[in-house]
């Protein structure tokens, strides 16, 4: 068994607070009619039928005035002039003490709310710094390294500093360097460019393996800009943390100690989280002193239906169905709307049924509703860019690759289908709307799950906590091993720099020279083996190359599938959305990582379906809760994704299941797992008959609530429960992290433990269903079909596990 009311009455508050002129606001051109307050647009959503009881909460966020300062002294005068060009008098107070900190020479963290300025705290001392750099007798003159996690995110900031440079002339040369830049432009960027904008893959494998070309750049680096900083978390996070040890690395050896300027979204403990990341103490700037416009955040349950799914269980309607009407209903209002997506298919799903009923009602506006993706070929992406950054496009469904920072301002409302995981990224997707200062509408629609459930009649759990720290582990020796590897490839590696790597290094280098990776010479280590020792890094996590796309009449590459995707997403027989286009997958061929897919139009969508086995490797911590133990160690887990089931578009009713022949995969990584004793069963009136089904239900609703306490979502995780596990030898559920390694998801939960499964016990207990239900104990990513499943025992379970657990 495993698994991977009615509205409160809010009173609209006008925005009367005085733009202060910081940002330029969004003036609606002539002849177009003012837009409607927010809460008129939510009560538009709401008329009719039985919509208003689906709103289970709303908050309102009144506006708040801003906060001026002046900026430091030191900044060049005509880097003032030219913000002043750009409409912006006076700095918010956040922006010009970031901007000291940097003048300063202290690396910094500005961890303020979105579209607070966070751009320009770091731009105008770094723009200064090139400023100064120009005028230098000889050499290239000061250069600043730009990191954003994502491409569009590197275009879009490339235009903003164009623009907002423009004055400056040729002393500012800002150009994106990534995969996407002509071969031609590349060499150029590399002698001229002072102002390079590029992400972590690029400085990873293009630009630090490639040092002595970039050695007049390194030489002069003053400022590294890492944007959206608290995207950077679990493994992802933990490679990237190593990427920025070997930039400072070689630009030590190249005579350059640069300063670090990080922003990102209100986020826990930034500071100590920034430090983690790049390796150095960082200063930190959270008091947010930019005005907001007013923001009514609404709580969407989806009704349930007459149908019933898995062992007779009440199906509630979908998140993507009621998404894709909120969607077409906020477009033939004229709001101009993001709808953000967890998955590709769902984006892609969401933007075809919106189009459909915008057909029916007015086709002039089918075109104005698209669907936003990553796989998407960089022309698509770009062009879909435009077309929302211009108005073109009144709707949007996206994916998180439109979460981060591109400037979309213009935008009146988002709808979040489903809990994005984290209430960062939950407040970073929300405050996409009124980015302009004009008040915004956001809607968090409730999927059928434990988590949503939950948040939607617990609005306080979203409301009045915290958002959560950033969970990271540069030490994983997983992580670390392979860019010793590439450090010892770009430079032979010393004693001297072990430190930089973090404690774990000297335990490694042992086991990298017996493994033949790296040779010990004189005093330095070397990369001994002919290929790229960066291509052993894989910093996304995603598990190989990339799978092809390709459709088999054509030949035409669609898009590409992330490795580690593959075996659920483009299976034989999957359905493969792209671009409001259904394919059905004719084969996979592993070997080639190529998916062949025709066009099709099949009325189901398909659900891959797998089996899970875990073993225990190693037990770090042990601690007793009574009788029970909990437990946090090294695992191994094996997988096999052996089916598929075929569910009718929107109903989600199960038509059938199909047999799939693909080979397993292990994983090696890091859990938490909790055992109970035959005495505990007693007391919880738990007999043989239903252990496993509870065991099971407490797993699923336990992986569903852990992102409440760690930064991760539900598909970062996976789960076992076993009546009586080999190793343990007793009844045990383990939940683990999905990486190599581990990614601290499942550290956080041994930490966070007693508060997390109370909540878990009380997300079952309070669920209005009898047997269990996908609200409760069902898992969408069951590879049992959800079976065997116990509620009752589950909360009897947790009860009793939970009575001899040491307080906080």
């Amino acid at each position: 068994m495993h698994d991977a009311l009615r509205p409160l009455s809010v009173t609209p508050v006008t925005h009367s607070v005085p733009m202060a002129k910081n940002h330029r606001p969004d003036h609606p051109s002539a002849g177009t009619p003012e837009r409607p307050s927010p809460r008129a647009v939510l009560d538009r959503l709401a008329s009719g039928g039985s919509r208003a009881s689906r709103i289970t909460h709303t908050e309102h966020l009144p506006p708040r005035e801003g906060r001026h300062a002046v900026w430091p002294d030191r900044i060049r005068t005509e880097v003032i002039s030219a913000v002043h060009q750009a409409g912006i008098e006076h700095p918010w107070a956040h922006q010009a003490e970031a901007a000291e900190h940097a003048l300063d020479g202290e690396s910094v963290v500005v961890a303020t709310g979105t579209a607070s300025g966070k751009s320009l705290a770091y731009l105008v001392p770094t723009l200064s710094a090139l400023l100064d750099g120009s005028e230098a007798p000889n050499g290239r003159g000061a250069t600043a390294l730009y990191l954003a996690p994502t491409k569009a995110l590197a275009a879009d900031q490339c235009r903003a500093v164009k623009e907002l440079a423009a004055p400056l002339g040729h002393a500012v040369r800002p150009a994106v360097y990534d995969g996407d830049t002509p071969v031609e432009e590349r060499e150029w960027v590399r002698q001229y460019a002072n102002y390079v904008l590029t992400n972590p893959d690029m400085l990873h494998r293009g630009i630090l393996p490639s040092h002595p070309r970039w050695s007049s750049f390194l030489r002069a680096l003053r400022y590294v800009v890492i944007d959206e900083c608290h995207t950077y978390r679990g493994v992802f996070g933990s490679h990237v943390a190593q990427v920025l040890r070997r930039l400072r690395r070689l630009c030590a050896r190249y005579g350059s100690d640069p300063v670090f300027l990080l922003a990102s979204a209100t986020a826990a403990d930034p500071s100590i989280a920034a430090g983690r990341l790049t390796g150095l103490p960082v200063k930190e700037v959270a008091d947010d002193a930019s005005p907001r416009g007013e923001l009514v955040f609404a709580l969407w349950e989806p009704p349930l239906t007459e149908l019933h799914g898995e062992k007779g269980a009440p199906v509630r309607r979908t998140a993507t169905a009621e998404t894709a009407d909120l969607l077409t209903d906020l477009t033939v209002q004229g709001v101009r709307t993001v709808a953000f997506v967890r998955s590709r298919r769902g984006a892609e799903l969401i933007a075809l049924i919106a189009q459909e009923r915008l057909a029916e009602v007015d086709r002039s506006l089918v075109h104005r509703v698209a669907a936003y993706r990553g796989g998407y070929l960089p022309g698509e992406r770009r062009a879909l860019e435009r077309a929302l950054h211009s108005g073109e496009l009144l709707g949007l469904a996206a994916t998180t690759a439109l979460e981060l920072g591109v400037d979309v301002s213009g935008l009146d409302a988002v709808v979040i289908a489903g809990y994005p995981g984290t209430r960062a990224s939950l407040w970073q997707q929300a405050g996409r709307a009124g980015r302009s200062g004009q008040g915004a509408l956001a809607i968090l629609v409730a999927r059928d799950d434990p988590l949503d459930t939950y948040l939607v009649h617990h609005p306080e759990a979203l409301f009045q906590q915290p958002v959560e720290s950033t969970v990271l582990d540069p030490d994983n020796p997983y992580v670390l091993a392979p860019h010793l590897c590439a450090a010892a490839a770009e430079l032979p590696l010393t004693d001297d720099d072990l430190n930089l790597f973090g404690p774990t290094t000297e335990e490694l280098m042992p086991q990298l020279e017996a493994a033949k990776l790296l040779r010990r010479r004189a005093k330095a280590w070397h990369w001994t083996r002919r290929e790229r020792a960066a291509d052993l890094a894989d910093i996304r996590g995603e598990g190989g190359t990339p799978v092809q796309v390709v459709e088999a009449g054509t030949g035409t590459l669609l898009g590409t599938v992330d490795a580690s995707a593959a075996h659920t997403a483009v299976h034989a027989g999957a359905v493969h959305l792209h671009q409001g286009r259904t394919y059905l997958v004719r084969e996979l061929d592993l070997e080639d990582s190529v998916a062949l897919v025709e066009q099709a139009d099949p009325p189901y969508s398909t659900t891959a379906r797998d089996t899970t086995a875990i073993s225990v490797l190693e037990t770090d911590v042990e601690v007793p809760w009574g009788q029970a133990r909990l437990c946090y160690g090294s695992v191994e887990v094996t997988n096999q994704v052996v089916s598929f089931l075929r569910r009718r578009l929107i109903t989600g009713e199960v038509l059938g299941e199909t047999k799939l022949d693909l080979p397993p995969r292990t994983l090696r990584t890091r859990a938490v797992w909790w055992t109970v004793t035959e005495d505990q069963l007693d007391a919880a009136r738990i007999n043989p008959e239903i252990l496993g089904g509870a065991l099971h239900a407490a797993e699923h609703a336990s992986i569903g609530m852990l992102p409440l306490f760690a930064t991760c979502d539900r598909w970062d995780i996976g789960g076992v429960s076993v009546p009586l596990h080999p190793d343990t030898l007793l009844p045990t559920v383990f939940v683990y992290d999905g990486q190599p390694g581990g990614a601290g998801f499942a550290e956080r939960a041994f930490h966070t433990a007693r508060e997390w499964l109370s909540a878990t016990r009380q997300a079952i207990a309070s669920c209005e269903c009898d047997a269990g239900c996908p609200s409760c104990v069902q898992s969408p990513k069951c590879g049992n079909g959800n079976d065997p499943l116990h509620k009752r025992g589950a909360v009897r379970l947790l009860t009793e596990l939970l009575k001899a657990a040491p307080a906080p």
